[in-house]
């Protein structure tokens, strides 16, 4: 396979260019205009960082991709899928009131919101791949009903998947609630009996009996669950949650397919900010200082040379004093040439972009254009 081409500019701004601007120079010189966006729907899938968290993507940054679309003739819409786990993202309502918190408006952005998997989380298009570990991906309805997709990712540390960068924000972000226990699991959830009221929300919203309340409390059938995630979502006490009983590596493949299923058969660009780079994903309701001090922005058509070309330019950069990186590297005696490997030693992210090149996503192999 021939190498993928990938931009990248600094953060460095001039009296004649702003950071904006840039951003805009930047996917114009990745061919972003090759693209037909005339009258198309355009999904740029980007996280609006949970309530608390302080490190996602600045709304600007969304501005000018949304503008960028418009400029070309096309529909752009602002998107993200609801949570599996609970907090300020776990169903389309509090997810947009998070969003509009964090300054994701149509007024900051020039373009609307739309929560790709609907209310509940259970808004999704089954799309048939028949990967080695995923046979029928579930994909929020509203992404797939889009005639381009574009992803904006805040390239950072993850603590399961080593970092969180462009295959991540597709592939996990664009699952809907049944796809994230998919790709987290065997895609069946548990409940906390110690906590469960036994109130029957559950039992009630099930079309296939899987719930059962037995001395005031539920318990769900693991043969009859089909891991559609409607009771996480009806829970009042958020005691359902699914088990992430899977390995990193099978966490990554699964990924790596979903992230497949998003792409394949429609245009596709992405592009990657190295800012602010927190040891953490931003589904935390905090950030702690970076790791690294901030790279830049990168731009290409394929998402596995992007990651890669990421973790390469993060792992050519010092370790900030006092943060989790350099905390790691002072206990443990040495220093491992994988920034993100030292940050969460128990994670990695290398089986991902493997299995990602392997099914056909995109390749490892990249030239880095520097603009």
């Amino acid at each position: 396979m021939d190498k993928s081409q990938v931009y990248f500019t600094t953060f460095k701004a001039t009296l004649n260019e702003n950071l904006l601007q840039k951003l805009h120079r930047l996917m114009k010189t990745a061919g972003f205009e090759h693209i037909d966006f005339h009258e198309k729907y355009a999904a740029i899938k980007i996280h609006f960082g949970e309530y608390g968290n302080l490190a996602f993507l600045r709304p600007n940054y969304a501005r000018v991709v949304a503008d960028y679309v418009k400029e070309l003739g096309g529909k752009p819409f602002l998107t993200d899928c609801n949570t599996l786990y609970v907090g300020s993202r776990k169903n389309a309502l509090d997810h947009l009131e998070t969003a509009y918190i964090n300054g994701f408006s149509p007024y900051q952005t020039g373009c609307h919101v739309i929560i790709g998997d609907g209310l509940k989380g259970t808004d999704e298009e089954i799309v048939p791949i028949n990967g080695e570990y995923v046979k029928e991906a579930k994909i929020g309805q509203a992404i797939m009903d889009a005639d381009v997709f574009i992803s904006l990712t805040h390239f950072k540390g993850h603590e399961t998947a080593g970092f969180g960068g462009a295959i991540k924000n597709i592939g996990m972000g664009c699952g809907s609630r049944a796809g994230k226990m998919e790709q987290h699991c065997d895609g069946k959830p548990s409940v906390d009996q110690d906590n469960c009221i036994g109130c029957g929300a559950c039992s009630r919203i099930c079309a296939h009996d899987a719930p059962v309340i037995t001395e005031r409390k539920a318990l769900i059938d693991h043969d009859k669950c089909v891991g559609c995630g409607r009771c996480l979502a009806v829970c009042p006490k958020d005691v359902i949650a699914a088990d992430f009983s899977d390995s990193v590596a099978m966490l990554n493949y699964k990924m790596a397919e979903y992230s497949y299923a998003v792409c394949k058969d429609r245009p596709c660009f992405h592009v990657s900010l190295i800012c602010d780079v927190s040891p953490n994903c931003d589904c935390h309701a905090e950030n702690d200082i970076p790791i690294i001090p901030n790279v830049g922005m990168l731009a290409s058509f394929d998402p596995v040379a992007l990651d890669q070309a990421c973790a390469d330019l993060c792992n050519q950069m010092p370790v900030i004093d006092g943060s989790e990186l350099d905390k790691n590297i002072k206990e443990m005696g040495h220093k491992h040439h994988d920034h993100f490997h030292m940050t969460h030693p128990d994670a990695e992210w290398k089986t991902c972009l493997a299995h990602a090149e392997k099914i056909g996503l995109g390749t490892r192999a990249y030239e880095l254009h520097t603009i």
